[in-house]
């Protein structure tokens, strides 16, 4: 997300030195999200299992309380998007569609999984080892070691999106450039955490309506990216700073 607020750095600041990529947290992602394939029997079992719809007993159908409060909670990071400078937020409803669908799917009524199975049915459901079992408003839920992957990239990721709303509002002002705090490790920090949030869905619930919205929307942010980089250029001292702080990590 870009940065409508803080005043631009200062004239010794844009002399500063040319962009230093974040080599520790590029590398820290690689190694975590390799140490995944440590176990390539769960990784296996747990992409196959859900990409062929073969994961039988382990569906949860008709918790619609647990669909309504998590679309609720992940759809409401959207709301603070709308208060942007210039750009237009019209896809916001594509996003919205990825929860919904994602949610109706993985506690309502698996539709996908479903279809996808009666497709390659008859062959034999496939066995996944549980790495957690956590019981949530009387439901209990089994975490396999992707999904505990993908459940702390998502952890992670909206951490960033509350550390950015929380230094836009601390450090900003109307019509500056926010460039402190985690604006100073990445252009697009929001924007960022929103793609933990959706690849760590697509590695914990691997369906072919996730990784199929997923991957538009990845698409998408990407492109808001860019744009915003457009429209940004030509004011507020954008160009030193796109110079210094990397676009995304």
């Amino acid at each position: 997300m870009s940065h409508i607020t803080e005043k631009a750095v200062s004239h010794d600041d844009e002399r500063g030195p040319k962009r230093r990529p974040n080599l520790a947290l590029r590398m820290g992602l690689v190694i975590f999200i390799a140490s995944m394939f440590l176990f390539p029997g769960q990784v296996y079992s747990h992409f196959y299992g859900h990409f062929t719809g073969l994961i039988g007993t382990r569906m949860i159908t008709g918790q619609w309380e647990v669909v309504i409060l998590n679309v609720l909670f992940f759809v409401t990071f959207l709301v603070p998007l709308s208060y942007r400078k210039k750009a237009s937020w019209g896809k916001h409803g594509l996003v919205a569609a990825f929860f919904v669908s994602l949610f109706i799917e993985m506690y309502g009524i698996p539709f996908t999984v479903l279809f996808v199975s009666n497709v390659v049915h008859p062959s034999p459901l496939v066995e996944m080892h549980n790495a957690l079992v956590v019981n949530f408003l009387g439901v209990s839920f089994a975490f396999t070691l992707p999904m505990l992957y993908g459940t702390l990239m998502m952890a992670v990721g909206t951490a960033i999106i509350v550390i950015g709303w929380i230094t836009l509002y601390k450090k900003g002002k109307e019509g500056e450039l926010v460039t402190t705090g985690i604006y100073s490790v990445s252009r697009h920090p929001q924007y960022l955490g929103f793609l933990l949030v959706i690849v760590g869905w697509m590695i914990g619930w691997p369906t072919v309506i996730t990784l199929i919205f997923g991957a538009i929307l990845v698409v998408m942010y990407v492109r808001v990216c860019l744009k915003e980089e457009e429209e940004l250029l030509g004011e507020h001292d954008y160009a030193a700073y796109r110079e210094r702080v990397p676009f995304l990590i």
